[in-house]
């Protein structure tokens, strides 16, 4: 009896410092609560015909709050006093500064999107160290594998390129040929380049971006976020390569002899290059389900900063006129103003809990999986304190049997 009742009081003690796991994961509070969620300023959109939106992982407090708790929210996050950012379409976006990494302001910085092509950046960010710009590369059939219809620089099967004329039919012509190709020569095939994608993704801290395809062609279970988009863009225009690229207005691609094709020249699609004082270049998106996507980044006054944009619609302002609105007011504001920051690339775990899988995995045992919207350390906790407690449970109760076959022998029965 007494190691029952000590049975029982160890297990209350032993439940009561196991903290409370939210049902959901999106069932804690957020910095920016529903009664404190500040409208975003919005320009009137013309109705659109879209294939349904994709439902997004469920919402994670932990990534929600990266960067700093006032980015935690799907509403505006400006500093103190700052003036009203413009109004765009964009349903998210967020401006930071590319050498302090303050973000300057922000509206859903961590509500999922979905990215289109400005995905390529994550593939730039990822295959761009590894890649000797001067290396020939051999188009193969898989390469060509894309959407009917969709961006294409036009690389023929069989042809031969130079890596830098490839990176560039990537970052001018959104070419998505280009991008199997270059993730394919970074590691070894189009679904590798992606896995290393991830990857990359989650060094940066970007943990609320999961990519599919390597072009930003959408894909099931492939979303960003604004915030994402900043900190995989910083390092992008960290690297000298890619801002020559990104600056570049016009390329040549080679003629195809053995193929009987003549060369051509492709254009850089981004706008800002041409019309925007001290642009330093970006990137262009747009699918059907993703709607218009942007990132750019200018300098003015010795500052470098970075706008990115999700769910923009053209009208009544392309992407990249509401990038450069942005910016603008970003440029407006006084150095030391920020709402948070845009965190270090291996800052974060690279093994965080949080993370969205680079790849599906096979489910753990009921047993051992955390429960949805606890950290996995959390969830470890709870399994092995659960492991401990029953352990330790049946220890109790096996003393107390011994305790009573000793009385027993003892004091035997008369069975007459």
């Amino acid at each position: 009896m007494r190691a029952r009742v000590l049975a029982a009081g160890v297990a209350a003690v032993l439940l009561t410092g196991v903290p409370a796991i939210p049902a959901t994961a999106g069932g804690a509070a957020r910095a920016g609560s529903a009664a404190a969620v500040v409208p975003c300023p919005k320009l009137p959109t013309p109705k659109v015909t879209r294939p349904p939106r994709p439902t997004p992982p469920a919402a994670v407090p932990e990534q929600q709050r990266v960067g700093g708790e006032a980015l935690a929210t799907p509403g505006l996050t400006v500093p103190a006093g700052a003036p009203a950012p413009p109004p765009v379409t964009a349903t998210s976006w967020l401006v930071a500064d590319l050498d302090t990494g303050a973000v300057l302001g922000g509206c859903g910085p961590h509500e999922y999107g979905t990215p289109a092509s400005v995905q390529k950046l994550l593939l730039a960010a990822t295959m761009l160290p590894k890649l000797n710009p001067k290396q020939v590369a051999t188009v193969t059939r898989p390469d060509l594998d894309i959407e009917p219809g969709s961006s294409a620089v036009g690389l023929l099967d069989g042809g031969r390129y130079p890596v830098e004329t490839v990176w560039l039919g990537l970052l001018l012509q959104s070419g998505n040929d280009a991008a199997n190709l270059l993730a394919r020569l970074g590691a070894g095939s189009a679904a590798a380049g992606v896995r290393e994608m991830n990857a990359e993704a989650r060094r940066l801290g970007a943990l609320q971006t999961r990519a599919v395809t390597p072009s930003g062609l959408d894909g099931p279970g492939q979303f960003t976020s604004a915030y994402d988009l900043a900190l995989i863009a910083r390092v992008c225009f960290a690297d000298p390569t890619f801002r020559r690229y990104a600056l570049t207005e016009r390329t040549q691609i080679p003629a195809q002899p053995a193929l009987r094709k003549p060369g051509f020249q492709i254009q850089n699609e981004n706008q800002l290059i041409y019309r925007y004082p001290g642009a330093l270049g970006g990137k262009t998106g747009f699918t059907d389900l993703a709607r218009h996507t942007y990132v750019g980044a200018a300098e003015r006054g010795g500052r470098r900063l970075v706008v990115t944009l999700l769910g923009a619609e053209a009208r009544p302002v392309r992407g990249w006129e509401q990038g450069a609105r942005l910016l603008d007011w970003g440029f407006g504001l006084p150095p030391d103003a920020s709402v948070g920051r845009l965190v270090e690339p291996g800052e974060l775990t690279t093994a965080s809990p949080s993370a969205p899988p680079a790849a599906p995995v096979a489910a753990a045992p009921a047993a051992s999986r955390p429960t949805a919207g606890a950290p996995h350390w959390l969830g470890g906790a709870v399994v092995g304190g659960a492991a401990g407690l029953v352990g330790l449970l049946a220890v109790l109760l096996a003393v107390g049997r011994r305790r009573r076959t000793r009385r027993r022998v003892r004091r035997p029965v008369a069975w007459n």
